[in-house]
């Protein structure tokens, strides 16, 4: 098959001039007022509007309320204490709003949907001003009989948000979906799940969003980007024991660009970072995938054009291109069955502008490791150079120093968390990444949340080269 004119010319030119790729934020990411200055134009009780301090009880009518005595400006304030939800919240239409949850809300309702939902607002912000507010979605009840119910978290159409120093606890299905989204900020959170697929940490997709400081358990998708999404910046990620970071599923259409990703640890997880697509079209271009370290995962680095776990979609493929892994350490489970390095490309569509750099994984069992490619052009591993003749290579690595980790993460699960009985409300920790502090200090109630949003909404766009 003759390749395109433009798929030539960018082989071509790899080979005398290769640039790591490099992504950032395209301005300035959260609320554009602080929490304090919300709060000084009112207040919104949930106990002046019904609420009850009861685990048992339906404050959904409650908080609904306050949203709107709020939503033209003001703070919903839920107290410290235990609130039940069977009512599901639609929330919309916010401006200069926080949602302020001091207190713990327990979910008792059975429907499907969303437990929370927040859509076509800005200037809006989510958080625990004590960091000890938590949302428990008693998804083991669902899970016990083999079925789903409602996500905990979505935000829909919102823009200038942030979303942080809360727990999101044993959700029924996702627990958090950004749909949509613009400029908005998550951070100085954990999010405990259930060890079974469809649970996914946090999806994503929009633009300028910056997600960092976030940990996570299930056994699906930690941190993932989906399409549309554009100026994506990921970092200080713990996937503890989690399916892993990744990209997609991709179908057709796509458009993805400038996605970063910074200081991932991951064990015990599907991958390390997976890329998924099978058939389609459109682009995913420029993207960094620097600084991963973990073990015991099963994948490592996984570019899979031809996946197995979605039906094939009509198309050559996407044209991926200007992707870069860079300063990888750790192990994978088996390097012989699953090698460190998966990098499949269709040959009508082969990858462009490649780089894998500083990566060091080894096999916890066995003695090589095998690194496959295919159709997959630029410098490092398997990668190839020159001309855009189709190929498929595997490199049987029989050793490789350096891959050892001079540190673990603390507080690292001995084993993924049940489906059959409740899962703790744990402590948002003190780091999220190996010997690095949070970008924020995780709140208190002697911590002054208008210094803080201060700061965040002025946070400009980040540059970051290597």
């Amino acid at each position: 098959m003759m390749l395109p004119t433009l798929i030539k010319q960018a082989l071509a030119a790899s080979t005398l001039h290769f640039l790591l790729a490099q992504a950032q934020l395209s301005g300035s990411v959260g609320p554009t007022t602080s929490s304090a200055a919300k709060a000084a134009v009112k207040v919104c009780n949930i106990m002046d509007y019904g609420g009850e301090a009861s685990a048992t009880a339906d404050n959904g009518a409650a908080i609904t309320a306050a949203w709107n005595a709020c939503k033209s400006g003001g703070q919903v304030y839920i107290p410290a204490g235990d609130y039940g939800l069977a009512t599901w919240l639609e929330l919309k239409n916010g401006k200069g709003v926080s949602i302020n949850l001091e207190g713990v809300i327990y979910r008792t309702g059975s429907g499907g949907g969303n437990m929370i939902f927040v859509r076509d607002s800005s200037d809006f912000e989510f958080y625990s001003a004590n960091a000890q507010g938590a949302v428990q979605g008693y998804g083991y009840e669902f899970h016990k009989d083999n079925t789903y119910g409602p996500r905990i978290l979505r935000l829909y159409k919102c823009t200038n948000f942030s979303v942080h120093d809360i727990a999101l606890v044993d959700s029924p299905a996702f627990h958090v979906s950004l749909d949509t989204c613009d400029s908005g900020e998550i951070y100085n959170m954990v999010i405990r799940g259930g060890n079974r697929g469809g649970l996914d940490g946090i999806d994503l997709w929009g633009t300028n969003i910056w997600v960092h400081d976030v940990e996570v358990t299930n056994k699906d998708e930690c941190v993932t980007v989906k399409d549309p999404s554009s100026n994506i910046l990921v970092e200080q990620i713990h996937c503890n024991w989690s399916g892993g970071c990744a990209m997609g599923s991709l179908a057709s259409g796509i458009d993805i660009h400038d996605i970063e990703y910074n200081n991932v640890y991951t064990h015990h997880a599907n991958q390390m970072y997976m890329i998924k697509s099978n058939g389609g079209n459109g682009t995913v271009s420029n993207v960094a995938l620097n600084n991963f370290l973990g073990h015991s995962n099963a994948y490592t680095l996984d570019v899979d054009t031809a996946w197995s776990s979605m039906d094939a979609v009509a198309g050559d493929g996407i044209q991926y291109s200007n992707i870069t892994a860079r300063g990888w350490r750790g192990t994978c489970a088996n390097g012989a069955q699953r090698g460190p390095v998966k990098m499949l490309c269709p040959a009508a569509v082969p990858c462009t502008s490649m780089a894998i750099d500083d990566f060091h994984v080894w096999t916890a069992d066995g003695s090589v490791a095998l690194h496959a490619c295919a159709n997959a052009y630029g410098a490092g591993s398997c990668l190839r150079a020159g001309a855009p003749t189709a190929y498929a290579t595997t490199q049987t690595l029989t050793t490789d120093a350096g891959y050892a980790l001079e540190t673990t993460m603390a507080g690292e699960l001995a084993a993924g968390l049940g489906l059959t009985a409740s899962i703790a409300i744990p402590t948002i920790p003190a780091s999220f990444f190996p010997g690095v502090p949070p970008r924020s200090a995780v709140l208190s109630s002697s911590t002054s949340a208008a210094k803080r949003t201060r700061v965040r909404g002025a946070r400009g766009p980040v540059q970051t080269a290597w």
